[in-house]
């Protein structure tokens, strides 16, 4: 099972953006029958088939093995995933679909952010080793401060991609984000 899979295609989208299959494949976490489900989900077996063949189909499940009960073949599935990430693309923006070019918007940091998940989705994470690091933390910068800290900030990325930016030894992509701390980000 993968820790994530990336969800590009819509048909995908439109497979698991159902309640009932978002449970159904909650319950698929570990190998189960239709039946062990359906009890699980108080539903009948039936029910609960049509929604595994449906994410089976789209690729968010498979069957990993069969068993028989009185002579008959019963499916034992498993949801291919632990975490399933829909492409910002899928949806799209709305009221247009220029991308910001100004640094300073949200729009180019929502650009970043699709980037960012993009390109994460896209390791290999059967890799022995997977070099990154997450740093996240609170600033606060007075209003008449801000263009000090912006150009501070600007002045140390661009120092690091000065010192580090040569031809040489692993490649590695940075992107950093400061957004304003809604009231509920805690």
């Amino acid at each position: 099972m993968r820790d994530v899979l990336y969800l590009e295609e819509r048909e995908q989208a439109e497979a698991l953006l159902k309640p009932q299959r978002i449970e159904v494949l909650r319950h698929l976490a570990e190998p189960r029958t239709c039946t062990e489900v359906a009890g699980l989900l108080g539903q009948t077996p039936q029910r609960v088939y049509y929604h595994v063949k449906q994410l089976v189909a789209a690729g968010l499940a498979e069957q990993v093995s069969e068993r028989r009960v009185r002579g008959i073949p019963e499916g034992i599935y498993q949801a291919v995933a632990r975490s399933y990430w829909l492409s910002p693309r899928l949806v799209g923006r709305i009221g247009g679909t220029r991308r910001a070019q100004d640094e300073l918007s949200l729009g180019y940091l929502l650009d970043l952010m699709e980037e960012v998940q993009a390109d994460i989705a896209a390791l290999d994470r059967t890799a022995p080793e997977l070099p990154s690091i997450g740093v996240s933390g609170e600033i606060r910068v007075p209003a008449e401060r801000r263009q000090e800290f912006l150009h501070d900030l600007q002045s140390t990325l661009q120092d690091l991609f000065t010192r580090y930016g040569g031809t040489e030894g692993d490649a590695f992509k940075l992107a950093v984000a400061c957004y304003p701390k809604g009231e509920n980000n805690d």
